[in-house]
């Protein structure tokens, strides 16, 4: 009876390995300091402006052509 307790061996759960594994990659990631931050998330936005300014432009110079095109 005693070698069937060592053959069942305790098993991890699976959320404490992925928590576990989880807070062992955040420790590996290099964060940037608040001015990086905040230089960076003013990057993005500004870029998020010009594509969303350009795809209006394309969006209404198409259906413009298209109109022109239908003769409506």
């Amino acid at each position: 009876m005693a070698e069937k307790e060592k053959k069942v061996k305790k098993s991890e759960n699976a959320i404490q390995r992925y928590i576990r594994e989880t807070t062992g990659e955040l420790r590996k990631v290099n964060w940037p300091t608040w001015p990086e931050a905040r230089r960076l998330t003013g990057l993005v936005l500004l870029v998020m402006l010009v594509v969303g300014f350009f795809l209006a432009g394309v969006d209404y110079f198409s259906s413009v052509l298209i109109n022109l095109a239908l003769g409506i």
